[in-house]
């Protein structure tokens, strides 16, 4: 190498600019992997997507199973699943049961449990501090989680093989492993996110650690929520510009009018800007998470409810039919709108970590 200092920089810059390339490149042959399997492998089960397409192991660690890799690429998934509208339950398995079996520190449960969820044989979900009014008396649960994802054992072929469901529950400042005592599923406004009561009496629990990472976890279940959110935003933005382009009115297709010109631009920012702050939550370092996070709830969750009523107004009667999808992905949006708080809450949690 040249001692010439602009000769360095350059082949720095080469280096840099040859990485973040590889990068990029990685995570879009994975994105494609991901989006290809949910189209043409409808119906499949979530032991095939977890264990044979390795989506569940992404952020374990290799020697549980998984692959190693960052949230990231996990994010990456829940933004392809949220387009998708799949009813696997990645969102309460993946990003919030395995990040806490993780921040436990409990080795035990790492090596019990991490495997059987990178493998697809187990699935889980966790419940928070202020999602429930339960107790711990000594080593029993007692109490009720009024709404818990993912909450019961879901029936269908698409949970075929799968052996176990855990629940992990924060509580009285420990995080703890118990089996409900009784399960009550709903129906819910969104068939693809169910929801379930669960009631805890005298339960015996297995306990995993302190509870200190809760919050932590709630805030990774946040991005991940936000990037299905911007997910479910680009479907809707896509499902619009196609239907513009082929439906005609007065003799010329519909997008050729100013005023859903004008809907599409506002769309099209908005999913842009929704995808922009899932991504920054999801590469957040420790330290940044929870203002990230904030940020990221508020904006994606109102991107996401905006942009799929925007969808119903331009494909007009027929977005409103019972055999048109885009009703579901605004019935998903507003059940997402309060699964982790609505966007207030979120702009006041931001409020004080930015100014106090």
């Amino acid at each position: 190498m040249s001692n010439n200092p602009h000769n360095g920089h350059a082949y720095i810059k080469e280096q840099v600019t040859a990485w973040y390339a590889r990068r990029v490149d990685e995570r879009e042959a994975m994105r494609e992997a991901v989006r290809t399997f949910l189209r043409e492998a409808t119906g499949a089960t979530w032991r095939r997507f977890a264990g044979e397409l390795g989506a569940a192991g992404l952020a374990i660690p290799e020697e549980y199973g998984g692959a190693g890799c960052g949230f990231p690429e996990v994010a990456i998934v829940c933004e392809e699943i949220g387009r998708a509208l799949s009813p696997l339950p990645y969102l309460s398995t993946v990003v919030l049961a395995a990040s806490a079996i993780l921040e436990s520190g409990d080795p035990e449960a790492r090596e019990r449990l991490l495997p059987a969820i990178a493998e697809g044989t187990t699935t889980a979900t966790v419940i928070f501090p202020d999602d429930a009014d339960l107790s711990l008396d000594g080593d029993r649960l007692s109490g009720l989680a009024p709404y818990v994802m993912d909450g019961r054992i879901m029936d269908g072929p698409v949970m075929d093989s799968v052996e176990s469901h855990v629940v992990l529950v924060y509580v009285d400042g420990a995080l703890v492993e118990a089996e409900p005592s009784a399960r009550r599923s709903y129906v819910t406004l969104d068939p693809t996110r169910p929801l379930a009561e669960l009631t805890f009496d005298e339960a015996p629990v297995r306990r995993l650690g302190d509870g200190r990472a809760a919050a932590r976890v709630r805030d990774l279940g946040i991005a991940g929520l936000s990037a299905e959110q911007a997910g479910g935003a680009a479907r809707c933005l896509e499902s619009a510009a196609e239907y513009a382009k082929r439906r005609h009115q007065f003799g010329r297709p519909i997008g050729s009018f100013q005023a859903i010109k004008h809907k599409l631009a506002d769309m099209l920012l908005k999913v842009e800007s929704a995808r922009s702050a899932a991504y920054a939550a999801a590469e957040a370092s420790a330290e940044e998470l929870s203002v990230h996070a904030a940020m990221a709830g508020s904006y994606c969750t109102e991107a996401y409810l905006s942009t799929a009523g925007e969808n119903i107004q331009v494909h007009g009667g027929i977005g409103v039919t019972w055999e048109h999808d885009a009703h579901r992905y605004f019935k998903r949006a507003t059940s997402d709108a309060q699964l982790f708080g609505p966007p207030e809450a979120h702009r006041a949690r931001l409020a004080r970590a930015v100014f106090t």
